[in-house]
């Protein structure tokens, strides 16, 4: 393990690295949105609010719930207020993300103006939204329509979004749509053989792509289970398949993890280098679903190892090393051996909610004095 931090060290650097890139810019990003015909005004509001900030914005309210750190808190919502202001960008599976953290932030304080956008955007989910055949959410975003296409991304995206509302707005019909969109997901995108997740499916061809078995794209589902147990509270019988689900993800998981604790970015190919990102969310959700009785403690083995590694590729600044890019579904293999490696929102978030989840409360000695989110 890197020896330089502990794991109240480890938080307070990746929660100051979230807090610098929740207002990054990032060019290539951009540069990619114009390309495929987005105006400069509705690139910089996509820029500035995507589910990279979504993933950062959660791992932050749940420290702050952690510590009970009302500085982070206000801090989290000068955030949101600033882009709420400066007007949301385009609704897609994608852009839906931030508003889980929004969610509960309106839940500890409840505010009209916030009402008002968590209805408008689950509404739309509900009305608008494009479907698949058999009425999936399809996975469109500001870059490509994705006609036809689900992909496991979207459970964490949109769907974790969808139940929480429907607990907080008080429309069940909302729960129940997000468990069919689970139940669906599961359907097109589970190996019946390994019981990992394909990254995509589509129903134009009838196929999965790659069949990637995608490192991260399993890793929101491994983090989505006991998050949408605890936040939808869905009936028995869709609890009980999503049980099942994660139980046999794991067993397969811990099969596959390398000595260093990591796992590669396809999880059953040796040739694919580390990534460090859906690791993180592994460790994530293998200690969520300990600690709330979904998974075996004997697995708390293996979210240790990850641990270890997680932090053994920590930079002395905090930053989280080989994270993947953005990853668009692929159709061969080699698609994902070639994602660049970058510092990235959801990497930090994602080893925040591991170390935050793998070790018992952490309380820094002194007060922490986070950057400005505002900035």
């Amino acid at each position: 393990m890197n020896t330089t931090f502990t794991p109240g060290q480890a938080v307070d650097l990746l929660a100051n690295n979230i807090l610098s890139f929740l207002n990054y810019h990032d060019a290539i990003y951009e540069e990619n949105l114009l390309r495929v015909g987005k105006t400069r005004e509705e690139a910089a509001r996509l820029v500035a609010w995507d589910w990279t900030h979504g993933v950062g914005t959660y791992a932050l309210y749940k420290l702050a719930h952690h510590r009970n750190d009302e500085a982070l808190m206000a801090s989290l919502r000068n955030w949101y207020d600033h882009r709420l202001a400066a007007g949301l960008p385009e609704k897609n599976v994608n852009t839906v993300c931030p508003l889980l953290a929004l969610a509960f932030l309106y839940e500890d304080q409840p505010d009209p103006t916030v009402l008002a956008v968590l209805q408008e955007w689950a509404e739309w989910i509900m009305r608008e939204m494009p479907r698949t055949e058999e009425d999936g959410i399809q996975h469109g975003h500001a870059e490509l329509e994705n006609k036809g296409h689900l992909w496991d991304d979207t459970l964490f995206m949109t769907v974790l979004f969808l139940g929480k509302a429907g607990i907080l707005l008080g429309r069940p019909e909302y729960v129940k749509e997000a468990e069919y969109q689970f139940l669906l997901h599961s359907k097109y995108l589970t190996d019946r053989q390994t019981g990992l997740w394909y990254h995509g499916w589509t129903f134009e061809g009838r196929h999965n792509f790659a069949n990637a078995l995608w490192g991260r794209g399993n890793c929101w589902i491994t983090l989505f289970v006991p998050e949408f147990l605890e936040i939808a509270h869905p009936c028995f019988s869709v609890r009980k398949a999503a049980v099942m689900t994660l139980c046999t993800q794991v067993a397969a998981l811990e099969k596959l993890q390398d000595k260093s604790g990591l796992w590669h970015t396809l999880l059953n190919d040796k040739t694919s280098y580390l990534e460090a990102s859906c690791s993180a969310g592994f460790c994530a959700g293998i200690c969520k679903g300990i600690d709330s009785g979904v998974l075996d403690e004997s697995l708390r083995s293996c979210a240790q190892r990850a641990l270890e590694g997680i932090l053994n590729n920590l930079t002395p600044d905090g930053e989280l090393k080989n994270v993947s890019y953005g990853t668009n579904v692929g159709y061969s293999l080699d698609d994902y051996k070639h994602i660049p490696l970058r510092k990235m929102h959801y990497g930090q978030a994602l080893a925040l909610l591991a170390v935050l989840n793998a070790s018992p409360p952490i309380k820094s000695k002194k007060r922490t004095v986070y950057k400005s989110l505002a900035e």
